[in-house]
């Protein structure tokens, strides 16, 4: 379809600003705990009623949305398909893997790995604690930055600019007595991790979970990530983190390095 061609009958424009609809729909789905009604997307998504049945119908053709018998939607095979695909496929990934499954030994605890997306924490990888307590994430999910461990990691890498213009984007949301509320206090702790080359996450998205994290720095490239160990409270003492914030900063220096000779220029990304 040509950009500036298609007039909707509501007089909606079907131009640049279509794609990034239909992915606000979609996302609305996926990112839902179960199956959406109309209404419930509706409500998410902003759309008007007319453009939203449009744009669930288009989806559901292509097999990325499915319609259910009680006309809920939930995600579509293929859908799934270009999930897998793209988390199999993802070279940065394949990089990462063997130095989280050794801070999995090393720990026991749950080892993540994510990629920076403006204010949020994306998780591309997860090796699963040996415990009987696990962690709820799930590869895929985003997550704030200001109050991970991994995202502020992350954010520790960006250029003071880079790092203001995102930090002024954000909502800061009190998940929970630790979360940070204010810019001030969040780049304050900033100034620390590019200090200390470490984070935590002192049960500030989660009561009961905390986490030590690092960031992964991939010279010549515009990639931004980190790498975690998070397990709970009642496992997971504060000074046991600490503990184990070398292994992790060794863990990120490695994989940074290797991706910068294996994702260099030529050779491919993530």
């Amino acid at each position: 379809m040509s950009e500036d061609l298609a007039v909707f009958a509501d007089g909606e424009v079907a131009g640049t600003g279509t794609l990034g609809k239909a992915m606000a729909v979609l996302e609305a789905v996926v990112m839902a705990d179960g199956p959406q009604r109309f209404t419930d997307i509706l409500a998410r998504s902003g759309q008007p009623r007319g453009t939203l049945h449009r744009l669930l119908s288009h989806l559901v053709e292509e097999g990325l949305l499915v319609q259910r018998r009680d006309l809920c939607y939930e995600p579509g095979l293929r859908l799934l398909t270009l999930a897998y695909r793209s988390w199999s496929s993802n070279r940065f990934r394949d990089v990462a893997e063997p130095h989280l499954r050794s801070l999995h030994e090393l720990t026991g605890e749950t080892v993540h790995l994510g990629i920076l997306r403006e204010t949020e924490i994306v998780y591309v990888d997860k090796v699963e604690s040996r415990q009987t307590v696990r962690m709820s994430s799930q590869i895929g999910k985003a997550s704030p930055v200001y109050c991970t461990g991994i995202g502020k990691a992350a954010l520790s890498l960006l250029p003071q600019p880079e790092l203001e213009r995102l930090v002024a984007k954000m909502a800061f949301h009190a998940f929970t007595p630790h979360t940070h509320r204010s810019a001030e206090t969040l780049l304050a702790e900033i100034a620390d991790i590019r200090r200390d080359g470490h984070a935590f996450d002192r049960e500030e998205h989660e009561i009961e979970i905390r986490c030590v994290a690092a960031p992964i720095r991939v010279s010549g490239s515009d990639l931004t990530a980190g790498i975690s160990v998070t397990g709970p409270a009642y496992r997971v003492s504060m000074e046991q983190l600490a503990a184990w914030s070398g292994a992790v900063r060794t863990a990120a220096a490695a994989i940074g390095e290797e991706a910068a000779i294996r994702l260099g220029p030529g050779r491919g990304g993530p």
